[in-house]
This record gives structure tokens, sequence and C-alpha cells, in this order.
């Protein structure tokens, strides 16, 4: 038996000369949480598509635990919450779970079961309302979400591919959903999901892929990847009203590369052949009151930054996935 629930082996997808996925070979272990990263039109949604068998790569491979992804009975263990959210408006959540259910031939007394504890998980259903009753329509945007994500699960896949879960939802119902994939992952299952939102990637995954144009920048075990990285980047903090006495010094690229500016602290990215006891003394030469200056591992977004370009980031914000 494969240890691998994906297994994806030089392929390749184009549309009329553009080339929306380029030689990409990955691989997802059983049991994992996988995040797919990159920005909107690198290449995250094709990819999915091509693993659901939606759309057919050009050339290369892929397998799903160990078996050709075309296999109905491969197809069968697969739970999708795809970016484009579709539900029938008109329909009552329960019927539109009980449908779904149905298409993944959950039994009926099975289906029903299921879509109770779920309601209620998500606070679908309480002592004050039950929405399983209300059509889809009436629900918010968050709600709807719930349900379709709901819909993803009623068959108790051992793959659950979601593509940019939390777009749209609001704190709480966004932690619903990651507490939602920590559970599926200690009962052993796969998740993989496509996001451009770092900071849920980097505490949600075990390994992640960054994609751009196409291609494969980096993948690896999260902390494998911010190892690889970490050994120049400083986290500094000041007064708020001394930031103005530093803003030359981060302009410096023979001093630093980048400087992204958090709430409390800039996570800072040293320029090569640059010295992180250079930019201390720089600072302190200043007069200004220093809170923190510590050698960190950087963050995923800071990662995602250097490897991919903030160029690119913004120009793939208007594309498709």
């Amino acid at each position: 038996m494969s240890d691998l629930a994906i297994d994806i082996r030089s392929v390749v997808k184009r549309y009329a000369g553009h080339v929306a996925v380029r030689d990409l070979s990955l691989a997802v272990p059983r049991g994992s949480v996988y995040g797919l990263l990159g920005p909107n039109g690198a290449g995250k949604t094709t990819t999915i598509r091509m693993i659901l068998n939606i759309i057919v790569p050009d050339s290369g491979s892929i397998t799903l635990f160990g078996k050709p992804h075309l296999s109905e009975l491969v197809t069968d263990r697969i739970g999708y919450l795809p970016e484009e959210r579709g539900l029938y408006k008109k329909m009552q959540v329960q019927r539109v779970l009980r449908f779904l259910a149905e298409l993944k031939g959950v039994d009926g007394k099975v289906a029903e079961k299921r879509i109770e504890q779920w309601l209620e998980r998500f606070a679908l259903k309480t002592a004050e309302k039950n929405w399983g009753l209300s059509k889809i329509e009436e629900l918010s945007r968050g709600m709807q979400q719930k349900v379709q994500f709901i819909g993803a699960l009623l068959h108790d896949p051992d793959l659950v591919i979601l593509d940019e879960p939390f777009s749209g939802l609001d704190p709480i119902n966004a932690q619903a959903l990651k507490d939602t994939v920590v559970d599926l992952k200690a009962r052993g299952k796969t998740i993989i999901f496509s996001t451009h939102l770092m900071d849920n990637a980097e505490r949600l995954c075990d390994s992640v892929c960054i994609i751009a144009h196409g291609e494969k920048v980096l993948d690896g075990a999260v902390a494998q990847v911010k190892a690889e990285h970490g050994s120049r980047v400083v986290a500094l903090s000041v007064a708020g009203e001394a930031r103005d006495q530093i803003r030359h010094i981060l302009a410096d690229r023979a001093l630093v590369a980048r400087a992204d500016e958090q709430n409390r602290y800039y996570e800072i990215q040293l320029a090569a052949g640059a010295d992180a006891q250079t930019l201390l003394r720089r600072v302190m030469d200043t007069g200004a009151p220093i809170r923190r200056f510590e050698l960190v591992q950087p963050s995923l977004h800071q990662i995602f930054l250097e490897r991919v370009g903030a160029t690119a980031v913004e120009e793939g914000m208007s594309g498709q996935g």
C-alpha cells in the first residue's frame, strides 16, 4: 500500500498557448495537512481539478492512494469543497445535504444521523434555531459555506480537498473550519487545501508547496522550509513614536533586502553579506528605544514574498487559480 495519498509526477496542462501548470511533481503523505500556496492565477485550482479528474493533464501522471485517479473507487474516497460555491438556493438545507450524501452512496439513515451531528457541530442547529429547516437562500454567506463543507464530508472521505476554504469567512466560522481540519487529521484523513492566506497555512499545514506561474517554487515540511530560510531574518520592534527614526535604515538595500511591517514589529530579511550586529548598531545609533531584536525563523508570508516576489503576487490578485 502506498504511503502517499497523492502522487503527481511531471504534470503539464496548457490552454490555448498558455501553460497553466508546468512539469509539476508533488507527493502528499497520507494523514497529513498539505498546503498548496500561491497567488491567484498560479495554477492551484487547475492542479486540484486535475487531481479530481475534472480536467485531464496533457502529460504526466497522477495517482491517489497508489491507484490511477481515474478510478471511481478512488474518487468516491474524496471530499471536495470548490472555490466557486454552489448550492440549490431554493432547497431546504437538510434536503440539499441528503441529496449530496445520496450522490456518494451514503445510506439514508446514516446520512440523517451524520447531517444532524454536523449541523450541531457547526451551530446550524441550536436550541433557538434549526437552520437545517431553512432554505439555502435564507442563510448568510458564511452559513452557506459551512453547509457546503458539511456536504463534502458526509461520506466520510479519506482525502479532503479544500479550494480557498477561508475566503469570505468571519473569524468564528474560519476557526470552526480550522478545528475540523485538525480533527480530520487526528482521524487519519489527508487534507489538501489551496490558499493565498499564509497565516492559515502556517498554523495548519505539515507540508506546503508554493506555486507561481504554474511552476513549483519550493515544497517540503513547514519546519524544514522555515529552517532553510531562517538564518537571515530579524524581528525588530521599537517604540511606536521612534519608527520614523529607523525608516532610512530599513530602506538601505545594502543592509536590508526586505522589511515587512507587522502590527507590532518588523520582520526584516537581511541583504546578502549583511550582518545582524551591523543592523543592531545602526538602530541603536539613532537613539530609538529597542523593545525587541531577535534572529527568528521567517514566517511563510515572508518566504512567500522572497521566493515568489511581491510583483508576481500583485499580478496574480486579478487572475484565476
